[in-house]
This record gives structure tokens, C-alpha cells and sequence, in this order.
């Protein structure tokens, strides 16, 4: 893997060759699947050797999957470890809520015996993932061909909402981390009131990541049955209880034609072009917007590209800049993997 020129990224080790030729596991923490990889580093970019996934749950600690993935495959003298984490970095720790770990940059550094470890926000490891994709990894949404010279947003929805950004310094791409996707949500219209008060009788507080996630299409989608009393055939329901929720909507809306379920995605796409809109808006993210994320590749093929685009040019003030910003929708999965790899193998300040 090899950085494509459209990502300027800021990686100043990419010239020092102490840097080429080092061992590096990456890692990718996630709710559900937690993925490790062994990479060698050389040519400002990386390899890849060897690629596993873990159920999370059944791990009591990272460390405890981090020495499994180490005596499985026969790993040693590995230099340096990249994390990818779910939630917000401090200080060299972080306890993100949806894994029940508590993590310790120190701790790990010294347990291992590594030269380096990294632990980056999963969505700031992913932008510097989206370094290594090839052009076929970008569906453009709307586009004049490439990215502009600017700042650059990055929303994705999965397990919970991830918001990102890079600062365009007037010659490289510098990612950095938010927590954005648990700024409060805001309805629009009399409908999106009464959702909102649905939510709020659930959570109290919501957050953009109560609509703009898993957790949030399966609210949108009982809020539209119990709330405004769309039918569910019997069938659906029990299709839904034992699958893969996302993947089920998108089945039922696309190949039966359910229209609780053709909403709720509709309903889902417009909140989410509104979201990078505001997003964008507080970037000034002239370069681009990229969305990532499970979702948005698990229903790609529905989402109605022009519409999209004209939903996230809607503003009170704002439209001529926001219709020039191309879109781009990533296909690929493991930027978080591979960004967490690739900024300790050259990232120095």
C-alpha cells in the first residue's frame, strides 16, 4: 500500500529511513470486532503480512487479544503498535463505553516491550488510513474530479457516529480527532419535533449519534412503526429479531419494497446529508467531504446521489460555497487498520 497523492498527508518520517524496514501491528478496536494486523513499513508506505479479526466481547482486556494474535502468529521483536480507538484519547488513555476496557499507552508500552505505541481516535486513524486508498476505493457523490485545496471533513456512521476533519496547512492534509457525532441533534420540521421527543423520553439528551448510526436507524425505524403507525409485516419482524438489523432494512426496502423500510432509509440519508452539511459548515471544509462508515457502504447502492447532494447544499446563507465541495463515499473498510499502522510508522513531530 502506497500513499495516494490526492491525501497530501503531514508525515515527516516518510524521508527518515530509520523508519523503513520496521515492524508494526495495527490494530482496529470496535464494539463487535476488534482487528489486528502485522505490517512491515518501507517506500513511505506498507505491507501487510498477516490480517485477524476477534470478537470483542469475549476479551477481557485488549492485551489479552494483543498476546493471542502475538504467539499465534510466531511475532518477534515487533517495534511498534498502532491503535485505533473508539472514543476520545487523553493523555495517553482512554476508557471508551461501548468496549468496557480501560486503556493505558504506557502500561501496554511497557507490558509488550515496544519501542513505540500509538492510540489514535478510530476516525482520526481513518483519515489517516484514507492516505493509502486507490481511486477505486472513492465513489464520488458529487465531484469536479479530486479533492480541492482546503480543509476536509469526515463523517461516519457505524456502531456509533465518527466525525473527523483535516486542516490543509497550504501543503499537506493534517488529521485530527472530534467528538462531534454527540452534539445535540435539532429537528427541522413538525415530524422530526415529535421524533426528537421520542428520543428524548429514551435518552434525555440526544445526540447525533441517537439518528446517525446503528442504534439511531433502528430508532428512526420504530419511531415511524409505534410512533406515526407504519405496518411491519409479521415476517419482517422476525427477520429482524434474528439478523443483521442494517442489512435487513436495506433488503426489505430494496427487494420487497417495504415502505416503513424505504422511509426509515430515506429518512436516515436526509439526516445524514444534513449532519455533513453542518459539519462541513463548521470545517469551512472547502476540500472535501468524505463519508465513510458501515452503513453508508452497507446501502450505497440505494442512496440517491443527486438528492443527497441537494439536501447537503441546503443553507441560510451558505449554498454557493457548499455546492462546489465534492463528496466522496469510501468503500473501503479497514482505513482505520491500516491508519493506525501507517501514522506509527512515520508520524514524528
Amino acid at each position: 500500500m502506497i500513499l495516494n497523492p490526492k491525501f497530501p498527508l503531514y508525515l515527516p518520517g516518510v524521508k527518515n529511513s530509520n523508519n523503513d524496514n520496521v515492524s508494526i501491528i495495527g490494530a482496529n478496536l470496535r464494539e463487535d470486532t476488534t482487528t489486528l494486523g502485522y505490517f512491515v513499513s518501507g517506500n513511505g508506505g506498507l505491507e501487510m503480512k498477516i490480517q485477524k479479526d476477534y470478537p470483542t466481547k469475549e476479551y477481557a482486556s485488549f492485551s489479552d487479544i494483543l498476546k493471542i494474535f502475538i504467539q499465534d502468529n510466531a511475532l518477534e521483536n515487533v517495534k511498534r503498535l498502532g491503535m485505533a480507538i473508539p472514543g476520545p484519547v487523553l493523555y495517553g488513555k482512554s476508557s471508551p463505553a461501548r468496549l468496557g476496557w480501560n486503556l493505558d499507552q504506557e502500561e501496554i508500552t511497557r507490558d509488550f516491550g515496544f519501542e513505540r505505541v500509538d492510540m489514535l481516535n478510530d476516525l482520526e486513524a481513518s483519515a489517516y488510513g484514507m492516505g493509502l486508498l486507490e481511486d477505486s476505493d472513492m465513489d464520488d457523490i458529487y465531484t469536479s474530479g479530486h479533492l480541492e485545496n482546503g480543509n476536509v471533513a469526515i463523517l461516519a456512521p457505524g456502531n456509533g457516529l465518527g466525525e473527523a476533519g483535516y486542516f490543509f496547512d497550504g501543503k499537506y492534509l493534517r488529521p485530527f480527532a472530534t467528538e462531534g457525532g454527540h452534539s445535540e441533534f435539532s429537528p427541522r420540521t413538525n415530524v422530526e419535533v415529535e421524533f426528537y421527543q421520542f428520543l428524548n423520553n429514551i435518552y434525555g439528551i440526544v445526540s447525533w449519534e441517537n439518528v446517525l448510526s446503528k442504534t439511531g436507524l433502528f430508532n428512526i425505524y420504530r419511531f415511524l412503526r409505534d410512533v406515526k403507525r407504519h405496518p411491519e409485516p409479521e415476517w419482517l419482524s422476525e427477520r429482524l429479531a434474528k439478523g443483521n438489523f442494517v442489512e435487513e432494512i436495506y433488503k426489505a426496502a430494496v427487494e420487497d419494497d417495504v415502505l416503513i423500510c424505504k422511509i426509515a432509509l430515506d429518512t436516515f440519508l436526509e439526516f445524514l446529508a444534513r449532519e455533513a452539511n453542518n459539519m462541513t459548515l463548521k470545517l469551512k471544509a472547502t476540500g472535501g467531504l468524505l463519508i465513510s462508515g458501515d452503513i453508508p457502504q452497507m446501502i450505497s447502492k440505494y442512496i440517491d446521489k443527486d438528492k443527497f447532494y441537494e439536501k447537503f447544499r441546503i443553507s441560510d446563507k451558505m449554498e454557493e460555497m457548499l455546492k462546489n465541495i465534492p463528496i466522496y463515499l469510501i468503500k473501503q473498510n479497514q482505513t482505520g487498520l491500516n491508519g493506525a499502522a501507517l501514522y506509527t510508522a512515520y508520524y514524528q513531530e
